[in-house]
């Protein structure tokens, strides 16, 4: 499998931010940490290996970021209203810089997905439903989909709008919600077993379904836990499956 590494300053977060490639053809899947992890957390946990076949056929070309989570909610020493700032800069971030390269390194029709799993689901989904004209669709893992979950009681305009939970019972933007629904590719899975939150995913899935959102749930038995086993099945069985 070949791998590259690079990385640049980020203006939109205003300090050097790495990213990791691997492969070279296929679609393009955006790996979004899990709480206050790197970049290189998904090859550390195999999770690069488990997705080695799909990659080497050149069915994917998988990309993988920097997590701001320490920066942001997981961060106890900031002002609450510090970390929603810091939370849309990653946003900006993933939009305009790392989108972009993603397109320099594959080309303008490639198809581009996000996926996380835990806290990177979330992530996942909110940048994909914020932007569903660049991001073509998510695969979220082990997520909930409330932002208040992370936020300790704090809550303004900003945690709602990252808070696909709160923000999308409202959505009644025709050009976004026309985008959104287009995705055939919005996979929410999650497992019952210990530190999973299966009724977190069903609350979701049917705030889509009450907006005539096709998604694709799955929720796993009481055996599947929230952990990195879960994710290596998970992953690897989605994109064999629904790709």
């Amino acid at each position: 499998m070949q791998k590259q590494t690079t990385s640049w300053y980020s203006p939109s977060l205003n300090k050097e931010m790495p990213i990791a490639c691997y492969g070279n053809y296929g679609f393009a899947l955006l790996l979004i940490p899990t709480a206050a992890a790197d970049y290189l957390e998904y090859e550390r946990f195999q999770m690069l290996d488990a997705l080695a076949p799909f990659i080497d056929s050149g069915k994917m070309k998988v990309f993988s970021i920097d997590s701001i989570n320490n920066e942001s909610w997981l961060n106890n020493k900031m002002e609450p209203s510090h970390k929603a700032i810091r939370q849309n800069q990653f946003n900006e971030y993933v939009f305009n810089e790392v989108i972009p390269f993603i397109r320099n390194n594959t080309s303008q029709d490639t198809m581009i997905y996000t996926c996380g799993a835990s806290f990177g689901a979330l992530h996942s989904m909110n940048l994909f439903l914020k932007r569903p004209d660049i991001i073509n669709g998510v695969i979220a893992m082990s997520g909930v989909y409330d932002l208040s979950e992370y936020t300790k009681g704090f809550w303004d305009d900003q945690v709602y709008f990252n808070s696909p939970q709160h923000y999308i019972p409202n959505l009644t933007d025709a050009w976004y919600y026309e985008k959104i629904k287009a995705s055939h590719h919005i996979h929410i899975y999650t497992g019952s077993g210990n530190y999973e939150d299966p009724d977190a995913n069903r609350r979701f899935s049917q705030v889509l379904w009450d907006k005539n959102i096709w998604h694709d749930l799955q929720i796993w038995g009481e055996d599947v836990t929230h952990d990195w086993p879960t994710w290596r099945a998970m992953l690897p069985y989605i994109i064999a499956n629904k790709f």
